[in-house]
């Protein structure tokens, strides 16, 4: 039961997580320079195996699985997330 009470309370932090802001760009990003010169790949020898890969039919035992599910009221996070209003902005970027 504990563990059905974290993997809830898990989903519920993910879904605030991407739920609860708004992102925007603010500034143009830049790609750096870079120089890139010359150089050489180094070579190895290797000596691989020989793989033969074929299929053939064959019998194998395989477990029977029966699962029997009930339904049951349990208390479960909740969280509701009321997304910031563009006019709200509580830090506005500098601008130059």
């Amino acid at each position: 039961m504990k563990s059905r009470i974290l993997i809830a309370t898990a989903i519920a932090a993910s879904a605030l997580a991407l739920s609860g802001c708004e992102v925007e760009q603010t500034e143009e990003g830049e790609m750096p320079e870079v120089d890139v010169e010359g150089g050489e790949m180094p070579e190895y020898d290797v000596d691989a195996p020989d793989v033969d890969v074929r299929m053939e039919e064959e019998n194998v035992e395989v477990p029977e699985v029966d699962v029997d599910t009930e339904e049951k009221t349990m208390n479960v996070p909740k969280i509701d997330v009321d997304p910031q209003e563009e006019d709200e902005d509580p830090d506005p970027p500098d601008e130059e």
